[in-house]
């Protein structure tokens, strides 16, 4: 019986401008196992988000930088295919930072919520309903705090936590204005 393998993304060397292709690697490892108390998720959904070009550099910003030859850090969205775990079951819907593979091996805390809206696709779990909207919601309407008839004005707002942030604004019964420009 052939020993079974799960793709993976690694960063095969570090980007100078815009990262392309040749800066990543597909790799085939081992199918990752589990012990007690842990669980393996088969990754559905992967994330790219513009943080991730701050990841790859060689100068820690807010996270450690991505070391070369190291699955692609990310957020990923997934579903629990064997639990040894008393809090999860197959079938469960969770979101972490998996990384770029296709599967993963997690204890459980870094887990970051379940995706348990059955009428909701799990790749929202990765928008609007993650921390891209969950920032958007919270900045918005924690710290802004707008009322009605308001004007919001949303820098950056091409980008996922600032079209968000437009469309919350909206909602509210405010006046939107987004701006957008290039570097």
């Amino acid at each position: 019986m052939a020993e079974a393998h799960s793709k993976e993304v690694v960063l095969a060397e570090r980007p100078v401008g815009i990262p392309e292709a040749r800066h990543f690697e597909v790799r085939e490892a081992p199918m990752p196992e589990t012990s007690d108390g842990e669980i393996l998720i088969r990754n559905r959904f992967l994330s790219v988000d513009p943080a991730m070009r701050g990841w790859v550099n060689t100068v820690a910003n807010y996270s450690k930088p991505v070391g070369v030859g190291e699955v692609m850090r990310s957020f990923a969205a997934g579903e629990v295919v064997a639990s040894h775990h008393a809090d999860y079951a197959p079938g469960d819907l969770v979101c972490s930072m998996f990384g770029w593979r296709e599967n993963a091996v997690s204890d459980g805390g870094n887990v970051l919520y379940r995706h348990d809206l059955a009428d909701v696709p799990l790749s929202a779990s990765l928008g609007i309903l993650g921390v891209n909207g969950i920032t958007a919601y919270f900045a918005l309407l924690d710290v802004g705090v707008p009322q009605a008839g308001e004007t919001v004005g949303v820098s950056t707002a091409a980008g996922s936590v600032g079209s968000a942030m437009g469309q919350i604004a909206k909602i509210k019964g405010c006046r939107t204005v987004g701006l957008t420009g290039s570097g």
